[in-house]
């Protein structure tokens, strides 16, 4: 699969592999960063098992960090005019995602 994207300028082709287009599921995400880079590493925990991996790690500059960040609001907020708000996980005492494991900053 193929995507372009219009820039303004000149057009950017941009391969998405059938393995990258299926996606990766990830339920917890650790932030960190230094004075270069913005590091996201992004994991799925499973109930009961204290024990998981990094599915995958993305690395950005400071600018394409704060990019992401405008974009990735931008994004909600169209989707929760369309669909309503969506909770925060604070919003369900009941609910513990941490999985018997120290809780991480996402």
């Amino acid at each position: 699969m193929e995507k372009k994207i219009p820039g303004p300028e000149n057009q950017i082709n941009i391969e998405l592999t059938e393995e990258i287009a299926e996606g990766i599921y990830s339920n917890l995400a650790i932030i960190t960063h230094s004075n270069q880079e913005f590091i996201l590493d992004f994991i799925k925990m499973m109930p009961g098992i204290p024990k998981a991996k990094v599915k995958a790690r993305i690395v950005l500059t400071p600018q394409h960090a704060k990019r992401f960040m405008k974009a990735l609001n931008e994004n909600i907020r169209k989707f929760e005019s369309q669909n309503g708000e969506i909770a925060d996980m604070e919003d369900f005492p009941g609910m513990n995602m941490n999985f018997g494991v120290p809780t991480a900053q996402a």
